[in-house]
């Protein structure tokens, strides 16, 4: 079975699929691009980008990618129009090669233009297909990993056209294992990383975050400011495989660690007025080894001045509250402008991301900023960049 494993998984190119959010598409193909991976063809594709490589490229994929929700291989691609067809094709897949007996899976599966269009149906057959296999051949399942998560398995049927994908994440990658606080309306990681890099960020520049919440923005900067890796602090799913070698994982973590630096002294400023968030926010931080790094504080932004001892301007980004907590109508408009003025007061020259839920919002601000469209939860979202005048 090694050898088969060997041969057909460790051995062999693989097609991934990296996907991301549509907004973030493009931002993710340039990561990728930057991450020097042997990859044998990289295209955008719809949802995402398709790439081609061994075994390795998935595992840092999952390790660096910071804009990507998730990725998959490729394992399958048929046609069948009835549901004994289906089983057929999946029950003469070598499943032994990919996955233990016994591993618990879950199904996510998407239909279009096929005569067989119940996804609830098609599950059922992919999982009994699967358990066929994996009992006919007698395969162990005293080596299924201690975590017992799921293994989630990708089925589209487009035209009759089934594809198969196994799931080599686990979690979404913006859960990157690392934040131990919760709080209301938390931004993805993957957003925060974009609104950075959108923002100009370089992981050297002073941050200022200062309606920093549960600390997304901080946290993500922090990470990129020491080149730690997106998934440093996490597991994937691809350590359930059999195919999975846990040296060579832990060879390929160790050159990435190599990288990792520390901060002699503050460069990135988190603040908020919400005491018990700041508090959990500075126990995350230490807890990850940032202390040095980052400082954090309760205070509220229209009482903030310029971090002590700096001298040139760095990069102030945040999301201000929305709804409720801001206010509506005129009165979220007047706090708006309110922030514009603070801004133009205490930081003329620095650079700034401002991502708010609503364009009319920019009109109140004194001065002028490009846009970028963004989505977080469903939610349209514009994301503001550009230079803070100083005032006249």
């Amino acid at each position: 079975m090694q050898k088969r494993i060997k041969r057909h998984v460790r051995g062999r190119s693989r097609e991934f699929f990296v996907a991301a959010a549509p907004e973030l598409i493009k931002l993710c193909y340039d990561e990728l691009m930057a991450l020097a991976l042997p990859l044998e063809h990289a295209r955008v594709v719809s949802g995402g980008i398709e790439i081609k490589g061994r075994l390795p490229v998935c595992y840092l994929a999952n390790l660096h990618l910071r804009t990507a929700n998730r990725i998959l291989m490729r394992l399958d691609h048929f046609a069948a129009t009835n549901f004994r067809q289906l089983g057929k094709k999946i029950v003469a897949f070598p499943w032994e090669l990919y996955l233990y007996a016994q591993t618990t899976l879950t199904f996510h599966v998407t239909a279009k233009h096929s005569r067989l269009y119940h996804t609830d149906a098609i599950s059922d057959i992919v999982r009994t297909g699967i358990a066929d296999r994996l009992d006919s051949r007698g395969m162990p399942s005293t080596a299924v990993p201690a975590d017992g998560r799921p293994q989630q398995i990708f089925v589209r049927v487009v035209d009759d056209q089934f594809l198969i994908s196994i799931d080599s994440s686990g979690t979404n990658l913006y859960k990157r294992g690392l934040k131990l606080q919760g709080g209301p309306a938390p931004l993805r990681e993957t957003l925060a990383s974009a609104v950075l890099t959108l923002a100009g960020y370089d992981g050297a520049t002073i941050l200022l975050d200062p309606m920093c919440g549960t600390g997304t923005f901080t946290l993500e900067a922090a990470m990129c400011a020491a080149h730690i890796p997106a998934g440093w602090y996490r597991t994937f799913a691809f350590m359930q495989w059999p195919a999975f070698s846990p040296g060579q994982w832990d060879y390929l973590k160790k050159k990435a660690g190599e990288n990792i630096r520390t901060s002699a002294q503050p460069q990135i400023f988190a603040s908020d007025k919400d005491r018990p968030l700041c508090t959990a926010l500075s126990r995350t931080v230490a807890t990850a080894g940032l202390s040095p790094a980052v400082k954090v504080q309760c205070r509220d932004f229209f009482d903030l001045q310029l971090p002590p001892g700096i001298q040139n301007p760095g990069l102030v980004v945040f999301t201000p509250p929305y709804g409720r907590r801001l206010g509506t109508g005129q009165e979220g408009q007047e706090r708006i402008r309110a922030i514009g003025t603070k801004l133009l007061g205490t930081f003329p020259g620095w650079r700034l991301g401002l991502l708010v839920p609503h364009k009319h919002w920019l009109r109140t601000l004194p001065f002028d900023l490009l846009t970028h469209p963004l989505q977080h939860g469903g939610l349209r979202l514009l994301l503001a960049v550009g230079t803070i005048p100083a005032p006249t």
